[in-house]
């Protein structure tokens, strides 16, 4: 076993036993705000199906929205970071609508759009596809003008020279934006659901907190750092498979 995991073993075993010291052994914490940890492990397996339900519902939100982000920000990112007159056009715009907290829209997309489900689609979309479309742009913009050289001596199409020239040499910090845009999606869905829905991880949290349910409350905290977990590890995954030319190269 590579030693990274056991340290990581050891650093959870490790805080297992503070939280029971803390609130079982020696219960220096108000058992009201702070449950012990095998009353939070029991509403784990009791409340497993309404876990189920609610992850499968927050997903829905969140691959809408950042598939969306994915699909639309990447080819306009190769496209404006290879045009450097639109590039120039719309870099004043970029710089302004780039930086806005995406949860300033919410009370326009509640208003124009015809469900909560959209509303938090869009929400998700608008805070996914700056993060990636900036750092397509940036990616663009720093491969290497010799190789863009190269392809045009040999009388490379844009077709070809968007595809199989500036989006490999652009993908490192396209992943880059894409975990930025991971996060602030998952951010975005969970605080959207606090505020609106009727299912998913982040009103499972809102509900019994407002019943003061602080055990439930903690299990909903965990099942959203495990799946925040589970879908890092899956993209960066992912990450390492669709780069793994860098280290052949």
């Amino acid at each position: 076993m590579k030693q990274s995991v056991v340290d990581r073993i050891l650093l959870f075993v490790g805080l297992l036993l503070l939280w029971q010291t803390l609130t079982g052994w020696f219960p220096l914490l108000d058992p009201l705000l702070f449950p012990a940890p095998n009353k939070v492990l029991s509403l784990l397996v009791e409340d497993k199906s309404v876990f189920w339900k609610s992850i499968l519902s927050s997903f829905r939100l969140l691959f809408g929205g950042y598939v969306l982000a994915v699909i639309l920000a990447i080819p306009l990112g190769l496209v404006v970071g290879w045009n450097k007159r639109l590039h120039t056009t719309l870099e004043p715009l970029i710089n302004i609508l780039g930086p806005i907290p995406p949860i300033v829209y919410i009370p326009y997309a509640i208003a124009l759009l015809p469900s909560f489900t959209h509303s938090s689609i869009f929400i998700i979309f608008i805070g996914a596809f700056w993060p990636l479309f900036i750092n397509t742009v940036a990616g663009v913009r720093t491969v290497e003008k010799g190789i863009i050289d190269s392809a045009r001596t040999l009388g490379v199409s844009q077709w070809s020279m968007l595809i199989h020239i500036l989006l490999p040499g652009a993908m490192p910090q396209i992943f880059t934006g894409g975990t930025v845009s991971l996060v602030l999606a998952f951010i975005l869905l969970t605080a959207a659901e606090m505020i609106g829905a009727t299912s998913g991880l982040g009103w499972y949290v809102k509900y019994f907190a407002d019943f003061a349910d602080y055990p439930r409350v903690v299990a909903g905290i965990l099942v959203i750092g495990v799946v925040v977990l589970g879908l890092t590890i899956f993209y960066n995954r992912l990450e390492r498979h669709l780069l793994r030319w860098r280290k052949m190269g």
